[in-house]
This record gives C-alpha cells, sequence and structure tokens, in this order.
C-alpha cells in the first residue's frame, strides 16, 4: 500500500468516525462496497486513487439513485408528468440508461449540469421538477470526473473541479431543501420535520455525496501536489462554481 492512499485511509476512518458521532440515530452498518471487477486483469492498470476514484463516483451515483427514487415517492406527481412506470423503473433508466440516452432529454431541453439544476426551480417549467435535478446532479458529477466512471493510470483528474462539485452539491441541495414558488410552496418536497414526522434522510444522503466527494478532492490534491482554492459561500446567494476547463 502506498503512503498517500494509507494518508487517505486514515483520514477517511477519522471522518466515517466523526460522522458517526454527530447523527442522533443509529449508525446503519452497511457492508464495505465491493467491486464487481476487483479481481479483473484491468485492476493492473489501476494505482490506489484510480480504485478509489471508482468507489467514490460508483457510491455518488448509488445516492442519486436512492435520491430520485425518494424525490418521486414524496412528489409522485412529478413522476406522473414522465411516466406510468414507478419511481424505481424511472431511476434505473435516467442513472444507467446513458448509452441509451446520453443524457439528451428533450423534455428539459436536453439541458446539462447547472443548467438542468436551475430548469428544476424555474417559476415557468411544468415539466417533471425531479428529472432535471437528477440529471443536473450526475452529469455535473460526470462532467467533473472527465466524463468516466473507470479510472486507470493515464488518467488525470483536478482536485479543484472535484472540489467545486461538492461546493455545488451543498447549493444544489440548499435549494431542494428551501427554493418556492410564488405562493411559497415548496417546489420540490424532501425532508420533513414537524410535530408528527422527522425526516432528514435527504439531508444524509448529500452529506454522504459531500464527504465522498470531499475526501477524494483533498486526498487527489496532495497526491498531485495542486492546491485547492477554498471557497466559503453564503448558500442563500451562493453561484454554482466551475467544474470543466
Amino acid at each position: 500500500m502506498s503512503p498517500h492512499f494509507g494518508r487517505v485511509l486514515l483520514l477517511g476512518c477519522m471522518l466515517a468516525e466523526l460522522s458517526a458521532c454527530t447523527l442522533n440515530s443509529p449508525v446503519d452498518r452497511k457492508a464495505i462496497p465491493e467491486r464487481s471487477d476487483r479481481s479483473s486483469g484491468s485492476q493492473l492498470a489501476k494505482t490506489d486513487f484510480d480504485r478509489m476514484a471508482d468507489v467514490e463516483i460508483s457510491e455518488n451515483i448509488q445516492s442519486l439513485r436512492t435520491l430520485m427514487i425518494k424525490l418521486y415517492k414524496r412528489n409522485p406527481h412529478e413522476l406522473a408528468k414522465s411516466t406510468s412506470d414507478n419511481a424505481e423503473k424511472m431511476a434505473t433508466w435516467v442513472i444507467d440508461g446513458e448509452q441509451q440516452h446520453h443524457y439528451q432529454f428533450k423534455e428539459i431541453d436536453n439541458k446539462q449540469g447547472t443548467d438542468a439544476i436551475f430548469l428544476a426551480f424555474q417559476p415557468d417549467y411544468a415539466g417533471d421538477r425531479v428529472l432535471p435535478f437528477i440529471v443536473g446532479l450526475q452529469t455535473m458529477l460526470l462532467q467533473a470526473h472527465g466524463g468516466k466512471r473507470d479510472f486507470y493510470i493515464n488518467d488525470t483528474l483536478n482536485p479543484q473541479f472535484i472540489y467545486n462539485v461538492a461546493r455545488n452539491i451543498e447549493i444544489a441541495a440548499w435549494k431542494l431543501a428551501n427554493a418556492r414558488d410564488e405562493k411559497g410552496k415548496l417546489y420540490l418536497l424532501s425532508n420533513e420535520i414537524n410535530d408528527k414526522d422527522k425526516n432528514l434522510s435527504f439531508e444524509r444522503e448529500f452529506g454522504k455525496m459531500i464527504g465522498r466527494t470531499d475526501l477524494y478532492a483533498v486526498a487527489l490534491s496532495e497526491k498531485s501536489e495542486r492546491l485547492i482554492s477554498r471557497v466559503m459561500q453564503n448558500l442563500a446567494t451562493a453561484i454554482f462554481l466551475p467544474f470543466l476547463p
């Protein structure tokens, strides 16, 4: 194991332990994700950081799948605008159907990245708001990773772009929880806190994505000896940061 990767693992363990301490609910103990190709010949062409990138983006995409399903179940009228299928089937088609649709959806004017996220909260947009929100997040994440989900020795990623995407996920999560129409109604229902219910599962899923992305950005910055320009923004007035050359 390389010294760099050892430090990354130590930092990851510290962050995981801190996250567990800050949650009021019992820790959800899941098995460490195992890549299906971990014993294949392709692993010989990967560094520790390539494997870390594989896991980071794979787990983040799984979080997007979870968020999409949860959003449709909280907002079934949005799903009905796109399909009569269930939320799981719609999420599978959007998240895993890149070879079919290439993230070109005429229903959202083929918008991607932050443009798609903005569309989800436009007052005059009458379509399925969950679709551009998730497509925007997924394409933004992929673009910051060079359009790839699988990484090898000759791949070069920019830690600044990875860091910027983590900040953009924070902004998108804030918009989801706070953006309202002219009547004061949330565009999309997500977290819920009232006298009877307390549902912060959306917030936790976004927190996982931000944590994974930040960790990889910091680790990549150390490995490549490229400093990250850290940005402090007020989420209410924050602008999306660039994540493309």
